[in-house]
């Protein structure tokens, strides 16, 4: 114990500033009047809103000639939906009711716009009693439980 310097304190739970607070506004500008080391480094796209990022891979697909695409509905099923719909006496309103969908979505099956949906071709089906999908498009659909 003679060891001991009486003019030294040593202080054992002092804790250095956290990062959140070595990051605040009033630590770099006390940093800064006391001659402080500060390091400042800008983050790469920080605080944007950035959706389209340019990648090295950009040039490759747009040099790429293959044309992707999705499958539209043939014009030839369009034509039987506007057919048998029309056959019917519905607008396109009434048969998007009767099938719960958009009068969009049939008017887009009709002009072959549409992506084909397997769903919306059954109840399309159904509702007109016409065959839209296989070899026989526009023929008329066979009653159920009388098969061949």
């Amino acid at each position: 114990m003679a060891e001991a310097e009486w003019d030294s304190v040593t202080y054992l739970r002092k804790k250095g500033p956290s990062a959140a607070q070595a990051k605040s506004q009033q630590a770099v500008n006390s940093a800064m009047r006391h001659g402080g080391e500060i390091e400042t480094s800008k983050k790469f796209s920080a605080a944007t809103n950035k959706q389209h990022v340019v990648t090295k891979n950009t040039r490759k697909l747009d040099d790429e000639s293959d044309e992707l695409h999705h499958e539209r509905v043939s014009l030839g099923v369009g034509k039987a939906i506007q057919q048998a719909r029309q056959a019917k006496e519905w607008s396109q309103k009434d048969l998007g009711t009767r099938i719960n969908e958009k009068p969009q979505i049939v008017a887009e099956y009709e002009q072959g716009k549409a992506i084909p949906n397997n769903q919306i071709l059954a109840k399309l089906e159904r509702n007109l009693g016409v065959k839209l999908r296989g070899k026989e498009i526009g023929q008329p659909l066979e009653p159920r439980g009388k098969h061949k």
